[in-house]
């Protein structure tokens, strides 16, 4: 049991600079859809305190200091856009962009990848592989890195996905090039601290746990120690056809790794450590349990995951209860979304709840339950998303396909 109650300290190492109520990365502030703000049942629908319409992107907005950042395609442009609002109002602070060349994958042409802030700079990575620092009072850029070009590598067919995590001082990214699977770039100046692997890219984001970062990659659950040295790797990849579609954030809870692509399901990993020495083995294999790219979560010996499949005739996702240590489905409830919800723990230890916000636009309170799906309240929040909420303050902020919008949970 306490292997579980670890997940409690996941990503501890992080070094970012910011308030306890912050957002300030994918997944918040622990990088594991968690958060300590309690959220109870709604009696009515929710209304928005503030919408702002912001450009194309997928990317999801994040909180720091009282500022929402957002990340998008202005209209009509070939370039990124970072803007800052006031959290409380909504009121626009600064909005900078940068040009890039024209790339129009399907499914939009804005950015994917969720900015992290850390230090005083917002560290973003666009769809055609561009990182930057832009200054998170003033947006002007500090530096940029052309990471495709720079380390001679191709981009994915859906664009450049994966968000930066901020460690000790360094930006790390997955980019997929030979000897460059992953970088890690000095956040003061954007110049390679360290590069490792010659693991090919996906679109998944890397965890930090342990001391170690976790990611899934075009080929691989792969686990690095903070300088890049290799500690284990074991063969796990999601493709349709040639193309790869591995897309889901791998979580770490205690000493065991779930990892998820779209066509393979699920695996669980038990890691072991002696003298110095990693090993990671597969504890089971469930190929029922495929998630596309939203992010397991995990509350005591359960996990709470969003299954689909990659159609373009037919979507439709599942969310099921899975116990961690053997893969096996406790329940499950069809017909939740399209091809993504996103998932968010809130509450103390013991009290926790689940806040599930799908690609329709509806959110979803509910018991994490491993006996049956308990929703509590229910509410349409916004239109068309596939970005992932972030919970401040008793407030949700969240993006649809034009607007950045403020809704209070209280």
């Amino acid at each position: 049991m306490l292997r579980f109650l670890a997940s409690l300290h996941l990503a501890l190492g992080l070094a970012l600079t910011t308030a306890a109520a912050d957002w300030p990365q994918f997944l918040g502030p622990t990088r594991d859809d968690t958060t300590p703000e309690a959220v109870e049942p709604w009696a009515a629908d929710l209304k928005p305190l503030w919408k702002k319409p912001v450009g194309e992107a997928h990317s999801s907005p994040v909180v720091a200091g009282g500022v929402v950042y957002a990340f998008y395609q202005p209209k009509g442009k070939n370039a990124d856009a970072l803007a800052a609002f006031d959290a409380k109002k909504g009121d626009l602070l600064w909005e900078k962009s940068y040009d890039r060349p024209e790339f129009k994958p399907l499914f939009g042409s804005g950015p994917r990848s969720t900015p992290a802030v850390a230090d005083g700079s917002v560290f973003t990575l666009g769809g055609t592989g561009i990182l930057a620092c832009w200054d998170a009072r003033t947006g002007e850029i500090t530096w940029k890195v052309d990471t495709l070009k720079d380390f001679d590598t191709q981009n994915l067919f859906f664009g450049v996905s994966t968000s930066p995590i901020v460690v000790d001082g360094r930006v790390v990214v997955m980019v997929g090039g030979k000897g460059a699977g992953v970088v890690a770039f000095d956040a003061k100046t954007g110049k390679t601290a360290w590069k490792a692997t010659d693991e090919p890219a996906s679109y998944s984001s890397p965890v930090f746990s342990g001391g170690q970062f976790i990611f899934l990659t075009g080929a691989n659950l792969l686990g690095l120690g903070p300088k890049g040295e290799k500690l284990w790797a074991v063969p796990f990849e999601g493709k349709v056809g040639q193309l790869v579609e591995s897309s889901a954030t791998p979580i770490k809870v205690g000493d065991v790794v779930l990892g998820s692509t779209v066509t393979s399901g699920s695996i669980g990993l038990g890691l072991t450590e002696k003298d110095g020495k990693f090993a990671a083995h597969k504890l089971w294999a469930n190929k029922k349990l495929t998630c596309y790219f939203s992010t397991p979560v995990a509350v005591g010996e359960y996990v709470y995951m969003v299954n689909g499949a990659a159609s373009i005739t037919n979507p439709t996702i599942t969310l099921r209860c899975v116990e961690l240590a053997t893969g096996k489905v406790a329940w499950e409830k069809a017909g939740v979304g399209k091809y993504h919800a996103a998932i968010v723990r809130c509450g103390p230890p013991g009290k926790e709840r689940l806040l599930m916000l799908d690609d329709n636009g509806f959110l979803t309170l509910f018991e994490p339950d491993p006996k049956e799906f308990k929703p509590l309240a229910k509410s349409k929040v916004c239109e068309k998303t596939w970005a992932h909420p972030a919970l401040v303050d008793g407030h949700l902020y969240l993006r649809d396909d034009h607007h950045l919008i403020c809704v209070p949970v209280k």
